[in-house]
């Protein structure tokens, strides 16, 4: 016969709430870490794993890496808070920042992202050699969201005079950096722009033959990339995140191994104020 009492319910009660509490204490634990998926997700696993470990042991935390599918979904997941640390470029930033009230706060940056700058590649034998050889060509960009792989190869291209919609035979996006290189290379479309980081990346492995596919214009420098978590953070979890990152140490065979897979020498604060530009160029390109 089951035990129906109130003292007998209000126990199972108890017990069904301390195991939900406990549960989610513990998914409560799990600190989450994302990136705008600028190239393939095996990529982005290899890349990002090392610092997530490092991590980790730093904040005593279980860390895990939450692959999202495009980069508007990396702006969503912080603005709603599924994640508590993105790796956004200077425009998924600025479109979070946007989205959110202020309330996502950029918070360290590689020192390369202090004057970083996109490539424009195409076919050496293809006669292209200047920007305005682009007219009546198929030319592709990253993701729209893309600070290096289109915001500002845009805002340059304007800057020159070209507008990409009039000037241009096609206009395609690939979705990442290493699609970009890849629709160059096959013949998809004539040009296309990029992460001068994922360009040097992809000819200091051999993965593409300059005598085949070359760069012809390099832009001006602007900011780039950043670690950007939630203002809603703990402030006292916010400065330990900060303050591993900027730790990450060349000298040190783990720290070595996170600089080189995110190609970068080392990790220097940021402010909100380094995107001011990135937010303009947006404006004046109609793309915020």
């Amino acid at each position: 016969m089951i035990d129906l009492s109130p003292s007998r319910t209000l126990k199972a009660l108890l017990t069904c709430a301390l195991i939900a509490f406990g549960s989610l204490s513990h998914a409560q634990q799990v600190f989450r870490v994302t990136t705008i998926p600028e190239e393939a997700a095996t990529e982005q696993i290899r890349k990002f794993g090392p610092i997530v470990a490092y991590l980790e042991k730093q904040l005593g935390t279980k860390v895990e890496f939450t692959p999202v599918s495009d980069y508007p979904a990396a702006v969503e997941a912080m603005v709603n808070k599924k994640v508590d640390l993105v790796w956004f470029g200077g425009f998924t930033y600025v479109q979070a920042s946007q989205r959110s009230g202020g309330k996502v706060i950029p918070i360290a940056q590689r020192e390369e992202d202090t004057k970083f700058q996109s490539v424009f590649i195409a076919k050496t034998d293809s006669g292209i050699k200047t920007l305005a050889d682009l007219k009546g060509k198929q030319v592709s960009f990253g993701s729209q969201s893309s600070t290096s792989g289109h915001l500002m190869p845009r805002s340059f291209l304007l800057q020159a005079g070209i507008n990409p919609e009039k000037d241009f035979r096609r206009v395609a996006y690939s979705g990442a950096h290493d699609a970009t290189i890849a629709s160059v290379v096959s013949g998809k479309v004539d040009a296309a722009a990029l992460d001068i980081t994922v360009w040097r990346k992809f000819v200091a492995e051999n993965r593409v033959n300059v005598k085949e596919v070359d760069v012809f214009y390099t832009t001006p420098t602007y900011f780039n990339y950043n670690w950007a978590v939630h203002a809603d953070m703990p402030a006292a979890q916010r400065e330990r995140m900060t303050k591993a990152i900027l730790a990450i140490d060349p000298n040190t065979p783990e720290g070595k191994e996170i600089l080189q897979l995110n190609r970068a020498t080392r990790y220097i604060p940021t402010t909100p104020d380094n995107y001011k530009g990135i937010e303009a160029a947006a404006r004046s390109a109609g793309l915020l």
